[in-house]
C-alpha cells in the first residue's frame, strides 16, 4: 500500500456487542494479553502480568502519564433555566475553556451557563469553527476546583454503565491534568506490577500528551487521506529524550505504552532522534508511513475505522492485525476502553 493512499472499508471488522467491555478489569492487571509478532505474525495469548516477561533488560519502557479531567459537566442556562450539558477539550488561558456544548443550536454567544447550585457559571464568550464554544469561567473559589467537584468523568459513547470510581479511569501514574479521555493501555497496570517491569528493564520514563475528545470522531471519508487529525499538545522531558535516544544508540528497544505514547514519540522525533520540549501534533499515522522511534507497542483492541486501529496496522501489518483482532474476538477478548491488551513487538 503507497504512503497516504487506501480505503477505510479495508479497515472494518464484525464485533459482537457483548464483547465490548463495561467495566474495568479487577484486578486492574487480570485482563488477558495478546502478543503479536509483527515480523511473523505469529500470536501468542497470555495474561497482563506476563507483559514483564516479554520486556528485555535494555528496553526503555514510555507511557503517558496524562490526568483525565472530570471534563463533562451538567448545568442550565442562566436566562431560561434550560439544561445544557458542557465537555470541555482544552484549556486555552486561565478558566477560559474549549467546549463541546449540547444543544449547541440554542447556547449562542454571550450566553450564560450555571452549574452546582451557581457556585460555578460560565459565559460563552466565542464560537469555534468547528462548533464548540468558549467559555470563560468564574466562582466563588477557584474555578478549578469547582470543576474538579462538579464534573463527571467522560467516558467514551460506547461505555454505557457509570464507573463506581473516577480512579477507574484513570492510570495509577496519572500527574498532568489535561485529558478528556484516559490512555487505555496504561489502565492494566497495578503498582506492583510497575515495580517488577522497573527491575526488569533499564528505564521507565513518562511523557504527557493530552488526548483531546476528537479521539473518538470516526473517520468520515472513504480515502484515508482526505482524513484530518485532531491536534495534540505533548511535553517530553529531558530525561525520558535522554534515555530514548542513549537506547536507540546502543541498539535497544523503545516500548510505547498505547497509542498515544506512540503519536508523542514519533511526533517529537527527528531522524529517529526524539527532542525534548513541548509540542502540538497531528501526526496522522496510517499504514505506509515509517516509524522512526518505537519498536514495540502496549495497547488496547481499538474500534473498526478508527485512526487508532490504522495506527496499529501501520505498526504491524493490516492483515496480521485484523486476524489477531478476529482471533481475539473468537477466544472471547474484551475490547476498546476497558478490555483486554495486546503487546505488539
Amino acid at each position: 500500500m503507497a504512503s497516504g493512499s487506501g480505503k477505510l472499508s479495508d479497515f472494518d471488522y464484525p464485533l459482537a456487542p457483548e464483547l465490548i467491555a463495561q467495566r474495568p478489569a479487577r484486578p486492574r492487571d487480570s485482563c488477558r494479553l495478546l502478543v503479536l509478532d509483527r515480523r511473523t505474525g505469529e500470536t501468542w495469548h497470555r495474561q497482563f502480568p506476563d507483559l514483564v516477561a516479554e520486556l528485555e533488560p535494555d528496553d526503555v519502557v514510555v507511557l503517558n502519564d496524562t490526568r483525565v479531567l472530570p471534563a463533562r459537566l451538567r448545568g442550565r442556562k442562566a436566562e431560561t433555566g434550560g439544561e445544557v450539558e458542557v465537555l470541555l477539550l482544552r484549556e486555552q488561558a486561565p478558566d477560559s475553556w474549549e467546549a463541546l456544548v449540547r444543544p449547541a443550536r440554542r447556547v449562542r454567544e454571550g450566553t450564560r451557563l450555571l452549574f452546582g447550585q451557581g457556585e460555578l457559571q460560565a459565559e460563552v464568550v466565542g464560537i469555534t469553527a468547528e462548533g464548540g464554544r468558549r467559555l470563560r469561567f468564574s466562582s466563588r473559589g477557584p474555578v478549578r476546583r469547582a470543576l474538579e467537584r462538579l464534573g463527571e468523568v467522560p467516558l467514551p459513547p460506547y461505555v454505557h454503565r457509570r464507573i463506581a470510581r473516577r480512579t477507574d479511569y484513570q492510570t495509577i501514574y496519572a500527574r498532568a491534568a489535561g485529558s478528556s479521555a484516559a490512555p487505555t493501555a496504561g489502565l492494566h497496570f497495578t503498582a506492583r506490577l510497575l515495580d517488577r517491569i522497573r527491575e526488569r528493564v533499564a528505564a521507565v520514563r513518562p511523557l504527557t500528551l493530552h488526548i483531546g475528545v476528537a479521539t473518538f470522531r470516526p473517520i468520515r471519508t472513504e480515502r484515508l487521506e482526505d482524513h484530518a487529525m485532531h491536534i495534540e499538545h505533548y511535553v517530553v522531558p529531558e530525561a525520558t529524550a535522554r534515555a530514548v535516544n542513549s537506547a536507540r544508540e546502543r541498539g535497544s528497544r523503545i516500548v510505547a505504552v498505547g497509542t498515544t505514547t506512540v503519536r508523542a514519540l514519533e511526533s517529537a522525533g527527528r531522524d529517529g532522534v526524539v527532542q525534548a520540549g513541548a509540542g502540538a501534533t497531528d501526526l496522522y499515522l496510517r499504514p505506509g508511513r515509517r516509524f522512526q522511534v518505537v519498536d514495540a507497542m502496549l495497547t488496547n483492541f481499538h474500534l473498526p475505522r478508527s485512526t487508532l486501529l490504522l495506527l496499529v496496522c501501520a505498526f504491524a501489518g493490516r492483515e496480521s492485525v485484523l486476524r489477531a483482532y478476529a482471533e481475539a474476538a473468537a477466544r472471547g477478548y474484551r475490547f476498546f476502553s476497558f478490555g483486554d491488551a495486546m503487546f505488539i513487538r
